[in-house]
């Protein structure tokens, strides 16, 4: 996984007073947990952007007074009006330490459902994995070109040695359901696959999705 580096300085102080400077100076003040003590720091707030801004996740690096943190965003306080950062919590792991992270699903491939006039459906746009940092995926791949109307695909399907699934193993990523733009393809159920090559699928009847879809 992706690493981001943030500089940032120790906080003297943490009254309100000092918060109230920092904030107003454009600077971040935050908390890094999971050392022998809370460390208090700040950092300008458009270092965050790449951390915060995107779809895609990362470790963060927290490099002050000379020395680098590994570490995880934990939790972050937004402004209810204006969306400024009021406060950022980190928290700092170990590199034989495993650690819990949502990862994105992204999509690969054109399920055969969508191709004969279906559409695909996502439940779950990111997963929650443990592993260490270092093995832990920028994103995870779901195969969906083998799911017909009516299937769905679990977390079981794109399960790796690299990390452990955090949800229970009947969590649906994605299905493909019936619209009013179906077609009949005659060959559809040509090139059969065996339900042991497609882990984590379950096949309705097309024609009761259909009907179930229409009440």
């Amino acid at each position: 996984m992706k690493s981001i580096t943030i500089n940032g300085s120790k906080r003297e102080s943490v009254g309100k007073k000092s918060t109230k400077a920092l904030r107003n100076a454009g600077e971040v003040p935050c908390v890094l947990y999971g050392g022998e003590q809370a460390i208090h720091f700040s950092a300008p707030e458009v270092s965050f952007n790449s951390l915060i801004y995107t779809p895609d996740v990362h470790t963060v690096v927290l490099e002050f007074d000379g020395a680098k943190h590994n570490a995880v965003l934990q939790d972050i306080q937004f402004h209810p009006v204006t969306d400024e950062i009021l406060h950022m919590d980190f928290y700092e792991f170990g590199e034989d330490q495993e650690i819990s992270m949502e990862i994105p699903v992204h999509a690969e491939g054109i399920p055969r459902g969508v191709k004969n006039g279906g559409v695909l459906r996502f439940n779950l746009r990111r997963m929650k994995v443990r592993g260490l940092a270092a093995k832990l995926p920028d994103y995870i791949v779901a195969d969906v070109t083998p799911l017909k109307i009516g299937n769905k695909l679990y977390v079981t399907a794109v399960q790796s040695e690299d990390y452990t699934i955090l949800h229970p193993d009947n969590t649906v990523i994605c299905q493909v359901k019936t619209s009013r733009n179906i077609v009949a393809v005659e060959d559809d159920d040509e090139d059969e696959v065996a339900p042991g090559d497609v882990p984590a699928t379950e096949t309705h009847d097309e024609g009761a999705a259909a009907a179930s879809d229409d009440a």
